[in-house]
């Protein structure tokens, strides 16, 4: 690996910690790892469902430079609804309008002109229309390199097959105003990296010619891995979790407690279901019962994951690569998953993960886990394994370090 030591400004639409989704996993995960080798510095927007300073603790123990940036225009309520309105009438998607202010012009300008960087990190595309091409007097201007977590107007695509005529109509004008956005972004790049080759080959079709790399979601596998002192699995319970507030995981839990549940409830009397993840809407907790629970947001995933007897993904909406499938092979926990659910994932059917589509063949692959605890022990444990080899944080970020150098060197002197 070569030795050279990089600046390397990170810009986000949240913050990389700590971690309460998915997205924040990737980001933290691979600043973390990458701050053993290079210069780090950070300027990230803070929704209110953050604590600001809570963020700032976390990621100053890779961050040399942090300028964390508080957006007044939130993610839900009125303020979300007034956004949504301005972009029926206008140019801009909505996920570009809520992160336009001068504040984060002036901060991006600010950082940039302070420091010569060699790479910005761009992560998502939504922050993609400022001016992320700046140095100092005299110094030459960074890389442009972008994380795409997800094809993301593919994504707000998807969205259109569910909820009402409103949302729906909604959608469709607005995944078309984003993708002329996200792909502008994408081609105004020197490097894209992808978390799967699905998404990959989705990007190559629509703009050919780009840089591009797949660095899939990974794991901290030190961290999420069996413990002596883990609760040992329970045999009846049955695990979902994610951020509740992400359409893909909330259209994935409906399906699960309407089609699913009902069949594995009633062919297994004592199976319990634990739903896990902040911000659930009211509609899912609705839903809650005496053999459902909704746990809202826990700070420690672990004990949970090591008593469930099944981790289930049942997503039909999706991109990338789902970190919930990474995290719980890395505590080597047996999973059931759509095929969506564990798209760009390399792991083997009946080996690795169970793989089901349908109501009942995927209640009926929870129903084996649950009568056959030895088959969870053996497909968690060549889950684990999976993860050791190919989905630690560690081997992404330095695959990640190749790229960034070869777009360097790609670029000349």
């Amino acid at each position: 690996m070569n030795a050279e030591r990089l600046n390397i400004l990170y810009v986000s639409q949240m913050p990389a910690g700590p971690p309460r989704c998915g997205a924040q996993a990737r980001i933290g995960g691979l600043m973390s790892k990458l701050a053993q080798r290079h210069d780090l510095s950070a300027v990230m927007l803070v929704d209110e469902e953050f604590d600001i300073d809570e963020c700032r603790r976390s990621m100053q123990a890779y961050c040399r430079d942090l300028v964390l940036i508080r957006n007044p225009h939130g993610r839900e309520g009125l303020t979300k609804r007034l956004v949504q309105l301005r972009s029926l009438a206008s140019g801009k998607s909505f996920e570009r309008l809520r992160v336009i202010f001068p504040d984060v012009r002036r901060a991006i300008d600010r950082t940039l002109h302070a420091k010569r960087f060699d790479i910005v990190n761009l992560e998502f595309t939504f922050l993609g229309h400022y001016d992320l091409r700046q140095a100092p007097p005299g110094e030459r201007k960074p890389c442009l390199v972008v994380d795409s977590h997800n094809i993301d107007y593919d994504l707000v695509r998807q969205y259109s097959d569910v909820g009402g005529i409103a949302r729906r109509l909604y959608t469709e004008v607005n995944w078309r105003k984003l993708r002329q956005e996200e792909l502008g972004t994408y081609r105004a790049a020197d490097g894209v990296y992808l978390c799967s080759a699905a998404d990959q080959q989705k990007l190559r079709e629509e703009a050919p010619g780009l840089r591009t790399t797949v660095i899939p979601n990974a794991a901290d596998v030190d961290f999420y891995k069996p413990r002596p002192d883990d609760p040992r699995p329970d045999g009846q319970t049955v695990v979902f979790f994610g951020l509740m507030s992400y359409m893909p995981n909330i259209d994935g839990v409906t399906y699960l407690l309407r089609e699913i549940w009902p069949r594995i409830a009633e062919a297994n009397p004592t199976a319990k279901c634990k739903i896990i993840g902040g911000s659930p809407p009211p509609s899912l907790l609705a839903m809650a019962g005496p053999r459902i629970e909704f746990t809202g947001f826990v700070s420690d995933l672990r004990p949970h994951l090591a008593q469930a007897a099944a981790i289930v993904v049942p997503l039909r909406i999706g991109g990338g690569t789902r970190l919930k499938i990474v995290e719980a092979m890395a505590m080597g926990k047996a999973i059931v998953s759509t095929a969506i659910g564990a798209e760009g994932i390399e792991a083997v059917p009946e080996r690795d993960i169970l793989i089901a589509d349908e109501p009942e063949a995927f209640a009926a692959a929870v129903g084996r886990l649950l009568s056959e605890p030895d088959l969870a022990s053996r497909i968690g444990n060549s889950a684990r394994q999976l993860s050791e080899t190919r989905y630690s944080w560690s081997g992404a970020a330095r695959a990640l370090e190749d790229f960034f150098l070869q777009t360097l060197q790609a670029r000349g002197p």
